[in-house]
């Protein structure tokens, strides 16, 4: 049966109202254990075995991990390899595209807005966003290295813990947005760090072999399993993954202030920090290019200056060959991000759970 049949309005309506039972559970776990926090911040990855001295909430959410939905070693390493070839690129489309792309639907915005630090620290938030790509897509990961489970497995809690605290704190929440971060918006996020970075390199005329699609769309569904998105509804064809994206965009693409406090942070901060002054004088032109007329037109975004694809590629391939060198790839996309990051924050970033303060 083609998944077209369930890209219909009354299912995503119910997926509106479904979040991740597995992942909310814990969190209220480790709500009222929050020396477990500390503890989970403290690994470098999942420990291969939980004894019994584990509470029997811990060893439920993090068993998931240490027996992992089957996956193929060949679509690992078939997606990284493509990473590895385009890893700065993959991180400029999540930057003008994908990212973009998401608070331009407007319910899902809400839940964003609401993170404050996404506000006042958008550096720190773009760099953690950026350290969970290079995590899940380093040579060997879920391979010859567990590091990533846990990255997901933090990523996925994260998650649960903002429901959390909206639920608790978030007074002005509408039952009109849906539950915060339910399984449409988390399918939506997927498709916008797969498909979207797909269609953003086409848009610059750069080739995308349909293996690539296929083997980029079939990791994103394993990523997709590790944090908690129902993976039924993913997309096993391209036909599938352009009906699912055209339905969501149909029920969600709207102008929200929420998603206009975003778009303008985000704005005011390429602006500001892109050292290559190409780029950082046209933020706007370009993210109305990538983004397109509806999608400009529901985050306020204008301009008079029309794009070419073509050339908007050649200013980005040149830009990586300036920051990453000629022979760039994983190893050295990664080191600089390592470099950058330090010179700004004085440390590596990494992905970590909110500490709670019970005093």
């Amino acid at each position: 049966m083609s998944k077209i049949e369930l890209y219909q309005n009354t299912t995503f309506d119910q997926l509106r109202q479904t979040q991740d039972p597995l992942a909310d559970q814990f969190v209220s776990y480790l709500i009222a254990n929050p020396e477990l926090i500390s503890h989970i911040n403290s690994w470098s990855e999942i420990p291969s075995a939980l004894d019994d001295t584990y509470p029997e909430e811990f060893q439920n959410f993090f068993n998931f991990y240490l027996k992992p939905p089957a996956v193929s070693k060949v679509v690992l390493e078939n997606a990284q390899k493509i990473f590895d070839q385009k890893g700065d690129l993959y991180l400029a489309m999540l930057g003008f595209y994908s990212l973009p792309y998401t608070y331009a639907f407007g319910d899902g915005a809400e839940v964003l807005v609401r993170s404050h630090r996404i506000l006042s620290d958008i550096g720190r938030r773009l760099g953690e966003t950026g350290r969970f790509l290079l995590d899940i897509f380093e040579p060997g990961a879920f391979i010859s290295s567990n590091k990533a489970y846990l990255t997901c497995a933090k990523v996925r809690l994260i998650h649960a813990f903002s429901r959390y605290f909206i639920s608790l704190h978030s007074k002005d929440w509408k039952a009109d947005f849906g539950k915060p971060i339910n399984q449409e918006d988390l399918i939506g996020t997927n498709l916008a760090f797969s498909l979207i970075v797909i269609r953003g390199w086409r848009k610059m005329g750069f080739e995308v072999k349909a293996s690539e699609v296929e083997a980029i769309m079939r990791y994103w569904k394993w990523i997709g399993q590790l944090m908690g998105i129902q993976e039924e509804y993913w997309p096993e064809t391209a036909k599938e993954a352009f009906q699912l994206e055209k339905l969501i965009r149909k029920r969600q693409l709207k102008s929200s202030a929420a998603g206009l406090q975003l778009i303008q942070a985000l704005i005011g901060h390429y602006q500001s920090t892109i050292p290559d002054s190409i780029i950082s004088a046209q933020v706007e032109p370009i993210l109305n290019f990538f983004l397109g007329k509806e999608a400009s037109a529901a985050l306020n975004i204008t301009s008079t200056l029309p794009l070419r694809g073509e050339l908007l590629g050649l200013i980005f391939r040149f830009s990586g060959w300036k920051t990453y060198g000629a022979n760039k790839g994983y190893a050295q996309l990664a080191k600089q991000v390592d470099l950058n990051q330090l010179a700004v924050y004085g440390e590596k970033l990494e992905i970590k759970l909110p500490e709670i303060n019970r005093s």
